[in-house]
């Protein structure tokens, strides 16, 4: 029951991350960088410690609480996560769209989801599950069978999207909402997919950084529930705090040097556009952002599995945005057989879902 829980918690986490940007559609009369840093504020400064105060009493006591270094370290993977995030862009442009979203996202979980546990068998700490773990155990081999299913999707995804490009020679959207034009330049952009991948799988690492302030949330909720069995629903929201004050830190700063580039500080405050709606959407967009990690630490504390609920959460992400891409018509005009491709990597990402939630029934 508690992974059946842990899967439909990321499933809303997926559900608001793969539609966050919708809203954004909204905006009108702004440049790029204006609706993103005023979403992103709402996403990485105003909501987070809004939900650690609405879940967690005193969570400023637990952050001050905190040894330096381990506050440190959990920002500085917020930090290299936002250049993550950024590099996103780049890596579209010069992959396409599909290509691009699949060897970054695919990078992202494959790391994400693997890396942490080999650290855990070089530096073991209680209650950490390690990579040997996964290879000497059935429900462990069921995960990693989920994340190679799930990988087998992502490539068929990406096959789809080669076909589409292929098919329809347009002007494509980032996942921004830019409209770029595609520099097909595989090389370059499988380096830059690369970084992109990695850094952006560093939020992962930033959350097991921060595990001893959830950890402390965990043991006061426990404290004053004694008789409530399994983790603390909400643990998570305080390390949230500090790693989202990283990826601010990075997309302020990289969105204030666009705004002096493009000279386009004048967008806030710009009787011209629709003012209010324009914040208003920017607010809706980045709140509905951090919903998808708001979800994911409650799935993570079903599951009691950082692996698993980082495959689960990418695979959310990847199967939502597919979805949406056929709902709002995105494959309209490409032929049966590459719409028959794109399908089928959606119902291969639905399998490794499955899979992953069985390893995880499974356990103990």
């Amino acid at each position: 029951m508690q992974a059946i829980l842990g899967v439909i918690f990321h499933f809303f986490g997926g559900f608001a991350s793969g539609s966050f940007y919708i809203p954004y559609k909204k905006v009108r009369g702004w440049a790029w960088e204006s609706y993103w840093i005023v979403g992103g504020i709402f996403s990485w400064l105003i909501v987070p410690p809004l939900a650690a105060f609405l879940t967690i009493p005193n969570f400023t006591a637990i952050i001050a609480g905190t040894n330096g270094s381990i506050l440190w370290l959990t920002y500085f993977f917020g930090v290299l996560w936002g250049i993550g995030g950024l590099t996103y862009g780049l890596g579209v442009r010069y992959l396409g769209v599909s290509l691009g979203s699949s060897i970054i996202l695919g990078l992202c979980m494959v790391l994400g989801s693997i890396l942490p546990s080999i650290y855990f068998d070089f530096f073991p700490q209680a209650g950490k599950d390690t990579f040997t773990m996964f290879l000497h155990t059935d429900w462990g081999r069921m995960v990693l069978l989920g994340l190679l299913v799930c990988i087998v999707g992502i490539v068929i995804c990406g096959k789809a999207g080669m076909m589409k490009e292929k098919e329809i020679k347009s002007v494509v959207a980032d996942p921004h909402g830019m409209e770029v034009k595609t520099e097909y330049k595989f090389g370059l952009g499988l380096l830059v997919g690369i970084v992109s991948g990695v850094l952006s799988a560093c939020f992962n690492f930033g959350i097991e950084a921060g595990k001893p302030m959830a950890d402390a949330a965990n043991s006061i909720w426990k404290a004053a529930n004694p008789a409530e069995n399994g983790n603390f629903l909400f643990q998570n929201n305080v390390t949230y705090v500090v790693v989202l004050w990283g990826g601010l830190t990075t997309n302020f700063i990289w969105c204030m040097v666009l705004n002096a580039r493009n000279k386009t500080f004048s967008d806030y405050t710009n009787a011209k556009s629709p003012l209010i709606k324009n914040y208003v959407f920017s607010a809706l967009a980045g709140t509905t952002w951090f919903l998808q990690f708001f979800f994911y630490g409650m799935g993570e504390s079903k599951m009691g599995n950082g692996a698993s609920s980082w495959i689960l959460h990418m695979a959310f992400i990847i199967l939502i945005a597919n979805v949406w891409g056929l709902i709002l018509k995105e494959w309209k005009g490409v032929s049966r057989r590459t719409l028959i491709t794109i399908l089928a990597g959606i119902l291969t990402i639905i399998i490794s879902v499955f899979i992953v939630g069985y390893g995880n029934s499974i356990k103990n």
